[in-house]
């Protein structure tokens, strides 16, 4: 027997492969963030300023990774690094009122894309959806130990 999880994995990987139809250089054809700058956004937006080693815990990922991907957000005027709010040594990184407006558009037209899928959806649809979508996130961050905070 087939087990249903096997069908999820099949359609998780059409969905990855919609976003890749368009995907040129780290960005889909009507971003205007980069994938990587978008969720770096995302992330100090919701959780407030970071320092690079927190957000290699958030993020699990190394912190040369981690510098490469602030760098290129700070060259951008995405964020700017500021001493650390509650008074420690590390400097942390806060997205800057141009970071905010960038990331307000992306998400903005990512938002018209699903509009524009879900059209014919009614909204108990979406809702169930949604509600799916967050419980499976929340349970890859509960098994990685890396929750992500929402607003």
């Amino acid at each position: 027997m087939v087990r249903p999880t096997h069908e999820v994995e099949y359609e998780q990987m059409l969905l990855s492969r919609h976003g890749l139809l368009h995907y040129k250089g780290g960005r889909t054809k009507d971003s205007v963030l980069e994938r990587s700058a978008y969720i770096l956004l995302s992330r100090i937006r919701v959780q407030g300023p970071m320092s690079i080693g927190e957000l290699s815990d958030a993020f699990g990922l190394d912190a040369s990774t981690l510098n490469r991907q602030t760098a290129a957000a700070m060259r951008a005027g995405l964020v700017e690094r500021i001493p650390d709010p509650e008074g420690g040594m590390a400097r942390k990184f806060r997205i800057t009122n141009e970071g905010a407006r960038l990331l307000d558009e992306e998400r903005m037209g990512l938002v018209r894309s699903l509009d524009n899928v879900m059209a014919e959806w009614p909204d108990e649809d979406i809702a169930a959806f949604a509600s799916y979508l967050r419980r499976f996130n929340t349970d890859i961050e509960r098994i990685g130990g890396r929750p992500w905070p929402r607003p």
